[in-house]
């Protein structure tokens, strides 16, 4: 077991003194292994992984030990100091916290994943073994659709004049002299080239949705020479079961408030944080308030520095520390039994390759002592409500740099003006279980040979993005989808990259009953918040919606 985790450790770019290899060889968990590396990832710059140093930043690490069993629990208290002591007083705060604000504190939060890559010098192979990856969990999960998939072969054993299926990845895509479709998809074994023709015309529209990298699965017929496609398969998201929670309790979604920029919609902003407060708020609000558990904040909470050229003309403040200091301010004020769960975007102070680590002390020390607030990677997986016999809501964060791409790539959201409509493009990320299918299209990852962190493994609940600026709701296979507004007036920049900023809107979900109001916030308004019934949000939960 030494050498394997040995082993993980050296490919993730760290080092292991003799002290934590012991430890780990008397642990015998590598799931454990895993999560210590991306916390080591966030939380110091380290290349050398020492007792010191887990003791050192003990309260960073808490949170993973105590999710261990009692045993394993043993085995930490025995190699670190203080680590049950330190559970203790958290626990004790907690219930203060309980009596203070008056309310029911049961918004628990799960980090289910939120992936840290370490720095580390990038060749042709990593590539290669990361989309090797993602092909073979594609692959498997395509197989399972049996129905669809009939007559299942590799590329290599293609031969003869018959029906059959294949699972590949599309490698070229082509538009030929007579407008059919020509694609080459490659598997492990060899490539071929398959044809799509105008005159299916259902199979032909599915197919001009295809772009660079999907994986996908074909039903075709033809010689190994000349295939043509009769019917094509994606991987999918869908839920059965759609969760209820037993008591009342609210989830709040918003992302880009772009701090430190001058479009920065400053009283608006303050507006929502004091109606958190019950500022402005009426009778009915204020008990409504007592019951708000969650908020989800889903990236660009700061403008950033150098993002564009000429950013710093339009910055009020100037500093990168100085803009996180500010939203400290802002998120301080939020009262205690109101779970906050932040991830970065482009305009934050962490690395622009996806998946983006968590803010860090370095430049975001304030938010580091907020102490309801958790800190994860973008994209992220986060259970809120749940409890030790009950699964919770599971919830898909992720900023959205991806979907530009697929608003340039896909037809029908090109035409369609797809900036407006962010959800549409998020239902093209659920069908093909990736967050970022397409590599060139505009986003920068970091490959990884073990896990494609992009991959959307474990179907969600609810998935949440922002970038667009345009508050959209939706409902795709059971999966409800929570596009965020803004906090940011219209800027040069934001013209250029095709955003059209609707401010100030704020979906709230109802985990009991799933109603779906958006609270806005916006100028013009004689009440500080209005809650608005548009169409979509009445019609988000028909069964029969596609």
């Amino acid at each position: 077991m030494s050498n394997k985790i040995l082993k993980l450790f050296i490919e993730k770019g760290f080092l292991l003194d003799k002290d934590m290899l012991n430890f780990f060889s008397e642990l015998e968990d590598e799931d454990l292994a895993n999560e210590i590396i991306n916390k080591v990832g966030v939380v110091s710059h380290q290349k050398v992984i020492t007792k010191n140093l887990i003791n050192e930043n003990i309260d960073k690490f808490k949170p993973v030990f105590t999710e261990l069993d009692s045993e394993k629990q043993k085995v930490i208290e025995k190699f670190f100091v203080n680590v049950s002591v330190s559970v203790e007083v958290k626990r004790e705060r907690s219930v203060e916290d309980i009596k203070k604000n008056e309310v029911d504190d049961s918004g628990v939060v799960k980090i289910l994943s939120s992936p840290v890559l370490a720095s580390q010098k990038l060749v042709v192979k990593d590539f290669v073994r990361h989309f090797r990856n993602r092909y073979n969990f594609f692959r498997n999960l395509l197989q399972e659709k049996s129905e669809i998939l009939t007559g299942l072969t590799s590329i290599d054993k293609i031969g003869g004049n018959r029906d059959f299926s294949i699972i590949g990845i599309v490698s070229d895509k082509r538009i030929t002299k007579n407008k059919n479709i020509f694609l080459e998809v490659e598997d492990l074994t060899g490539r071929t080239k398959l044809l799509i023709t105008q005159n299916k015309e259902e199979i032909f529209e599915k197919a001009k949705e295809i772009v660079l990298d999907d994986v996908v699965g074909f039903r075709c017929s033809g010689s190994g020479d000349f295939i043509f496609v009769n019917d094509l398969v994606y991987p999918d998201a869908s839920l059965g079961v759609k969760k209820r929670s037993e008591n009342e309790g609210y989830v709040l979604f918003i992302s880009d408030m772009h701090i430190g920029s001058g479009n920065f919609l400053e009283n608006n902003f303050k507006r929502f944080i004091d109606w958190l407060n019950g500022v402005g708020a009426d009778e009915k609000q204020k008990q409504m308030l007592k019951k708000i558990k969650y908020l989800f904040i889903t990236g660009d909470s700061i403008d950033g520095v150098g993002i564009y050229p000429g950013q710093e003309k339009d910055l009020v403040i100037k500093d990168i520390k100085g803009q996180y200091v500010k939203l400290a301010e802002y998120l301080d004020r939020i009262p205690k039994h109101i779970r906050i769960i932040q991830c970065a975007g482009q305009h934050d102070a962490v690395r622009v390759a996806e998946p983006q680590p968590p803010l860090t002390e370095e430049f975001a020390e304030p938010l580091h002592k907020i102490e309801n607030l958790y800190l994860v990677s973008n994209p992220s997986l986060v259970e809120i409500d749940g409890s030790e016999d009950k699964e919770g809501f599971k919830v898909l964060m992720y900023h959205g740099a991806s979907m530009h791409g697929l608003v340039n790539e896909i037809e029908e959201l090109r035409l369609n003006d797809g900036h407006h409509t962010p959800a549409r493009v998020v239902k093209h990320l659920l069908k093909r279980r990736h967050l970022a299918p397409s590599h060139g299209a505009g986003t920068i990852y970091i490959p990884n040979a073990e896990k494609d962190s992009m991959i959307i493994r474990e179907v969600p609940d609810i998935i949440t993005t922002g970038d667009f600026h345009r508050c959209d709701i939706d409902n795709y296979n059971g999966v409800l989808i929570f596009c965020c507004g803004c906090w940011q007036s219209m800027t040069a920049f934001e013209e250029k990259v095709g955003n059209d900023p609707d401010p100030g809107k704020v979906p709230m979900f109802n985990l009991k009953t799933r109603e779906i109001k958006i609270l806005d916030f916006s100028d013009g308004d004689d009440k500080i918040c209005k809650e608005k019934e548009d169409k979509i949000v009445c019609e988000v939960e028909n069964e029969n919606r596609n």
